[in-house]
């Protein structure tokens, strides 16, 4: 079924969030760059997308209060995925992310075994922006 509550990494402009926030009743949103939030943010109220909570963080971090996630979905590649990200999703919960150096990013989905492992799947080939530590 749909997920029920969502955690993006990398909010960016707020067009995926805003998509996701019509699909899902719940979607979390993090991004490290505080005027990036800050135009997203008036952007949801725009579109008065009062299912969206976004936070200024390091996305890395995740949003640990407010998990376990159905799904979360990066937004920016890695070598590897965050441990404080896979820790947030539920048992059976799905991420999606890029993994890899610029020029050799493949986009990843890992199911949850609904035991602790995961199922891994290369959905092909991605070029993303680097997901960065810290935040500003």
């Amino acid at each position: 079924g749909v997920p029920a509550k969502v955690l993006e990494v990398g909010t960016g402009s707020g067009y995926q969030c805003a998509v996701l926030a019509k699909l899902v009743p719940q979607v979390y949103t993090v991004e490290r760059i505080e005027e990036l939030l800050r135009q997203a943010r008036r952007r949801f109220r725009q579109l008065g997308l009062a299912a969206v909570r976004s936070r200024y963080d390091d996305g890395k971090l995740g949003w640990s209060e407010e998990a376990p996630f159905d799904a979360i979905i990066l937004t920016a590649a890695g070598d590897t995925i965050p441990a404080a990200l896979l820790a947030q999703l539920r048992p059976d919960g799905v991420l999606v992310a890029p993994v890899g150096s610029p020029g050799q990013q493949v986009l990843i989905r890992l199911r949850g075994d609904g035991e602790g492992g995961f199922t891994r799947e290369e959905l092909g080939p991605a070029s993303f922006v680097p997901l960065l530590s810290g935040i500003g």
